[in-house]
């Protein structure tokens, strides 16, 4: 349920994910520019540890960017499918009260009727805690963990197959207009399923692509950070720690962000 405490809640994750995205974007360029101080070194910089070479910094910041990219385009997905499932979802519940209206003008029996009304008080649900959450930025940063109201998609999806089943099994239920007909309404739960299962699956991509960036960048063994700190350890050793060149690379942070 959408209580005010929730979307404050919801607020404060999205706000500390933002500041999670920038710190990755940082890390990279900031691994970016102690490169191209390690390129400018020329032949002064040769570390005998491969990892630790030009080219293969060089092809580990292509690797670090593709990744920032790929969770960029991964988010972006995850919040058009949360859009589109907002749009799908927002006239089901003005929907569902006209059709209980519209079985009380038939013939069905007094219990389908209960039937129906109970269906469409599970949908309606408290008026307070039922308003739409806002479409969301594309670049606002997906959440860690799926939300709750994922849950609360599921149950009014049931509930909404529930009020359509028993609208179908009403012999006298033959309405002329076309959004209440039953095949209108089996067309419109299947494309809540499917809005609804298309943010779950965005959900899952975005997670993944984030697993991968922090492999790339936080990696104990040879992830971009390790790799950073390794490299300016190197440059310390060889030119010293009053050096100019040292001087140059010394301020350049690299921090492991939790997200």
């Amino acid at each position: 349920m959408a209580s005010q405490f929730d979307l404050t809640s919801t607020n404060t994750a999205k706000n500390k994910n933002s500041v999670s995205e920038t710190g990755h974007a940082k890390n990279v360029a900031n691994f970016q520019e102690l490169t191209a101080f390690v390129v400018g070194f020329g032949n002064a910089y040769n570390p005998t540890k491969n990892a630790l070479k030009v080219p293969q910094l060089n092809a580990l910041l292509a690797e670090a960017q593709n990744k920032l990219t790929d969770v960029v385009a991964k988010n972006t997905s995850y919040n058009n499918a949360v859009n589109e499932r907002v749009l799908e979802f927002g006239s089901v519940r003005e929907l569902a009260t006209r059709l209980v209206n519209a079985i009380q003008a038939t013939d069905a029996s007094a219990e389908k009727i209960r039937d129906a009304k109970g269906f469409n008080r599970k949908l309606q649900g408290k008026r307070a805690t039922q308003t739409a959450p806002t479409t969301t930025s594309t670049d606002a940063p997906a959440p860690n963990k799926i939300s709750a109201s994922q849950q609360s998609f599921d149950q009014r999806i049931q509930h909404f197959a529930g009020l359509v089943s028993v609208l179908e099994s009403e012999p006298s239920y033959a309405p002329n207009e076309n959004d209440l007909k039953i095949t209108t309404l089996s067309a419109k739960q299947a494309s809540l399923q499917a809005k609804n299962t298309a943010v779950a699956t965005a959900f899952a991509n975005v997670s993944n692509s984030r697993i991968a960036r922090n492999n790339t960048l936080y990696n104990d063994t040879a992830g971009l950070v390790t790799t950073a700190l390794e490299v300016k350890k190197y440059i310390k050793s060889v030119f010293g720690a009053a050096s100019p060149e040292f001087a140059q690379v010394k301020g350049i942070e690299f921090k492991k962000v939790k997200s």
